[in-house]
């Protein structure tokens, strides 16, 4: 993970961050200075950030199809009894 060797025996897709990370944790007071920069080690590692905003469009996406279709249907008029 850490080495820096990628699958394919280049360098690791998140090795930039590591190094990054690493740096900033031999050289900091408190472990919380390197918090950006573990989060961002992290995403590169895990992409949660990313899953999470591409979850978060896709329902957004199907709740405006069910809203068109729903608005298709019923005719495209609001009716308030």
């Amino acid at each position: 993970m850490a080495s820096g060797w990628g699958i394919t025996g280049n360098k690791g897709r998140c090795y930039d961050f590591w190094m990054d990370f690493s740096d900033c944790m031999s050289r900091c007071r408190e472990p919380k200075d390197c918090t950006l920069l573990r989060e961002d080690y992290f995403e590169c590692l895990h992409h949660s950030k990313e899953f999470r905003r591409r979850n978060r469009v896709y329902k957004e996406e199907q709740r405006q199809v069910r809203a068109a279709a729903e608005k298709a249907k019923g005719g495209g008029h609001d009716v308030h009894h």
